[in-house]
């Protein structure tokens, strides 16, 4: 349900499709995080008697609700109409959310790359080509990158470091509505700020951002080691705290929503329903690994975690730095003539055999 949401936002809108992804996929980002489920969790738990579960389970109802009334009221996408030959209906809605008469010249490039697509009978073979290999490569990177930023590790010590500072039996509830709350505002951030100042800009911020967190995060938890004690000092936990608060503000405004944008925006219209697989398979898998990974990572590696992750977030700062090429402001259709056969790197896998290509995948007919 969340890729039909991101798919039909990515179609409805062409101009700032940045601020408007991010605003259709905001509440689902911030609605999944593990901050929420251990709010409701925690409210849950507070509820005396046989009825805490009940009215836990029975919460959900309500965005459930919401949700298929929404899916009621909104209109098809042009794209879906004339992929299915509906092409008067696709030009009159067009027409309608574009707020003009003057939709023809879009309208033949959504007939033409309909076209185009539907000559592709095996996209993930397509998808496979040479000159998709850019965008491929980017979509997983920016899925493996997403888990190993260390969102994992600060959220397991949240709870523990609102604990130390007094909170007692509510520092669970505290630490889900503080980072909640950040997780939020940063989002709201990134969705003014995405199409203004562009992807690349975000992310490198962030990466700077995440990298100082970690560093002085493991330093203090090093310390603490050395000096054999059992408690930090109440100035190191409100020192760690904030950290953990910055990290979890640039992590949302960056790589949490952002390596779900940019690859919704790369993949071309023959190779987008392949690639958004691929890119939703990777992000599931390596959430399983770091899942079942990182208590094991956490007892050997101790504070050695956080280093362990501050070296991941140069890797990808690195990566975006020479090799993820700006999405700002380009449309979907031109992305290859004005990204990617201008990127230093990427420029070598756009050879002009794109028809003789096209043309070994389709079927017969």
């Amino acid at each position: 349900m969340a890729q039909l949401g991101m798919a039909w936002n990515w179609e409805i809108r062409e101009k700032e499709r940045g601020r408007s992804w991010l605003m259709a996929s905001g509440a689902d980002y911030v609605g999944n995080q593990r901050d929420g489920e251990d709010l409701m969790s925690e409210l849950g738990s507070r509820i005396n008697g046989r009825w805490g579960w009940r009215l836990l389970l029975a919460s959900g109802c309500f965005p459930a609700g919401v949700f298929t009334l929404g899916a009621i009221l909104v209109v098809e996408t042009p794209n879906s109409l004339v992929q299915r030959g509906l092409l008067d209906e696709g030009k009159t809605v067009l027409r309608k959310i574009r707020g003009t008469d003057n939709i023809e010249p879009e309208f033949l490039e959504l007939i033409e790359a309909s076209r185009v697509a539907k000559q592709v009978k095996h996209p993930f073979r397509y998808l496979l080509k040479r000159r998709n290999r850019p965008q491929l490569v980017i979509a997983i990177a920016l899925q493996i990158f997403q888990r190993f930023t260390g969102i994992n590790a600060i959220m397991f010590y949240a709870p523990a470091l609102f604990s130390t500072l007094g909170f007692g039996n509510n520092a669970a509830l505290y630490s889900s509505v503080v980072t909640g709350a950040i997780n939020v505002f940063s989002t709201i951030v990134s969705m003014y700020s995405v199409d203004k100042v562009g992807r690349r800009t975000l992310l490198l911020e962030a990466g700077v951002q995440m990298f100082l967190c970690h560093v002085v995060i493991a330093i203090i938890l090093a310390i603490k080691v050395k000096d054999q004690s059992d408690e930090l000092q109440k100035s190191f936990i409100i020192i760690v705290v904030v950290m953990v608060c910055t990290f979890v503000s640039a992590f949302a405004w960056s790589w949490g929503p952002l390596g779900w944008l940019i690859p919704s925006e790369i993949f071309s219209l023959e190779t987008r329903s392949a690639g958004q697989s691929v890119n939703v398979f990777t992000n599931l898998l390596f959430t399983f690994v770091m899942g079942h990974a990182f208590l094991s990572m956490v007892c050997h590696l101790k504070f050695g975690i956080f280093v362990f992750f501050s070296v991941w977030v140069i890797i990808m700062s690195i990566f975006v730095l020479f090799l993820l090429p700006e999405t700002k402001n380009v449309p979907i259709e031109e992305m290859t003539e004005r990204v990617w056969k201008r990127h230093w790197f990427w420029k070598r896998y756009m050879d002009d055999d794109y028809h003789s290509e096209l043309n070994q995948i389709v079927g017969p007919g």
